[in-house]
């Protein structure tokens, strides 16, 4: 196998978002995050659970394998068994999400998907979030909007983790003494002043920052010849 793109080491860093999380309900959102969930259950994560987003469980290929009713997906929802990758418009240190409006509530510059499930998410389940462009205009020094929750405000939340944010710069999480964001890894080629420039608030920076795994050659295998033959993934993360 050749060398891994940027991509594909996204993919790697989505994945490992649900390793150890055992028999859980995988939400991922989005086609990096989908592709990273699909890899988790054929390699390290074979508990994994895996929905059509209405009402089956399905394998890898998209077969069907159980049956999900909409009353036992909220149940999962509600006791911590569902660990959802979103999107973000905004996050900041804290890891509050914003997808409702950017600008001021009453009277917003631009309206976006709105608050939709985002609360529910966060404090009654573990929720990671996959950034495909790494900007200033996504990590802000505070959200116009608290979607989903962050570390701030969820005092008394019993399910409420942040397990990872992913861009495509990097792996950040919330392993610090007050749950502020801190980088984990960078993707290779990337710096951490490429990271600052790119982040609207003060990173917690450790020491060493190690770079993200790289995939192996059977997890590059199952990418490009099983999960993504076709490479879309190249549309949402450049080479």
């Amino acid at each position: 196998m050749t060398g891994a793109t940027r991509a594909e080491y996204c993919v790697i860093a989505c994945a490992e978002a649900w390793r150890g999380d055992g028999e859980v309900l995988a939400s991922p959102m989005g086609l990096i995050p989908s592709l990273g969930a699909r890899l988790a259950r054929l390699t390290f994560a074979p508990d994994l659970l895996l929905t059509d987003g209405e009402a089956l469980l399905v394998r890898p290929d998209g077969t069907a394998e159980g049956w999900l009713p909409y009353r036992q997906h909220l149940a999962l929802v509600t006791g911590g068994r569902r660990h959802v990758m979103m999107g973000a418009s905004q996050i900041d240190r804290f890891g509050n999400q914003n997808i409702s409006c950017i600008g001021d509530w009453e009277r917003p510059r631009r309206q976006l998907l709105g608050v939709r499930g985002a609360p529910v998410n966060t404090l009654n389940n573990p929720t990671s979030y996959w950034v495909p462009r790494h900007s200033r205009r996504v990590f802000v020094e505070r959200v116009d909007m608290v979607c989903g929750v962050g570390y701030d405000h969820a005092a008394g939340a019993r399910h409420h983790r942040i397990p990872r944010v992913v861009s495509d710069l990097g792996v950040f999480d919330f392993a610090t003494a007050d749950h502020s964001m801190r980088p984990a890894s960078l993707h290779p080629g990337v710096t951490m002043e490429q990271v600052r420039e790119a982040t609207g608030f003060e990173l917690a920076v450790p020491d060493e920052v190690p770079p993200t795994r790289e995939p192996t050659a059977e997890e590059l295998r199952l990418i490009r010849e099983v999960l993504d033959p076709a490479g879309t993934r190249t549309r949402e993360v450049a080479s």
